[in-house]
């Protein structure tokens, strides 16, 4: 690998939806994506920077979904966990093709797939350089997986968690639909949830408030922007307590 900015982020939780493991599929798991994050996060475990995730199963099931259609609530996010656990194997399969070692750790036990979810294990493993998915979101129905991952990054005291969209960064409004829509490079936690920007569900932003924990919306279509983050470049947009503003 050549010589980069030495990273100040030395502890990283990577927020992954299930939709962006699609690629241009309509579901599923696209092994082109797989294969592209897998190359950055050996580039980030290279560098020495230790990396968890957390992944949801949107491409596969939604639970909240079928919930608004008779289904029962805890059955559906019951199903939506075991969705995660699968893209969470996908993605241990394509890290370990690029010589990673990694550990699924599951909210929910199911020993034969992967091992339970144990803090101090989990804080372990990424000390000895080995990348951690964190599958099943918390354990428990009505929790989203960006609540789990908040709670996931808290727990393992992460510098910095990402959380990784389709576009690059928060906007004013949807920028798909709307050309106006503003791109902010910074919010505070305050702002997102008083604006309403639906970046997050408001039990995970505010349990990064109330812990300090800084995140960081990117693109994770636009390659190397993992790095570029992690070396402290101001990539996406960054959400914290600092009330200083510097939107561009």
């Amino acid at each position: 690998m050549s010589k980069k900015t030495q990273p100040i982020n030395r502890r990283i939780l990577l927020k992954l939806s299930g939709e962006a493991l699609m690629g241009q599929a309509d579901y599923g798991i696209s092994a082109d994506v797989v294969t592209r994050l897998a190359a950055e996060i050996r580039d980030l475990i290279d560098a020495g920077v230790q990396v968890a995730l957390v992944v949801g199963g949107g491409n596969i099931f939604r639970g909240m979904g079928l919930a608004g259609h008779g289904m029962d609530r805890v059955t559906g996010d019951q199903m939506g966990m075991l969705a995660t656990v699968i893209n969470a194997l996908g993605l241990q399969d394509a890290i370990e093709n690029v010589g990673m070692t990694v550990r699924v750790m599951s909210a929910i036990r199911i020993n034969q797939v992967c091992e339970d979810y144990i803090r101090r294990r989990a804080i372990r493993h990424l000390e000895k350089g080995r990348v951690v998915i964190f599958a099943a979101g918390t354990g428990n129905p009505f929790f989203t997986t960006d609540s789990a991952a908040s709670l996931r990054a808290i727990e393992i005291n992460a510098d910095l968690m990402l959380k990784a969209t389709k576009v690059d960064g928060i906007y004013s409004a949807d920028p798909m639909r709307d050309a106006s829509a503003k791109r902010y490079t910074h919010l505070t936690y305050d702002e997102v949830i008083d604006q309403r920007l639906a970046v997050m569900d408001t039990t995970a932003i505010v349990l990064c408030r109330d812990n300090g924990m800084p995140l960081r919306v990117f693109d994770i279509n636009r390659s190397g922007d993992l790095r570029r983050i992690v070396d402290g470049a101001d990539v996406g947009t960054l959400v914290d307590n600092n009330m200083t503003r510097n939107d561009g």
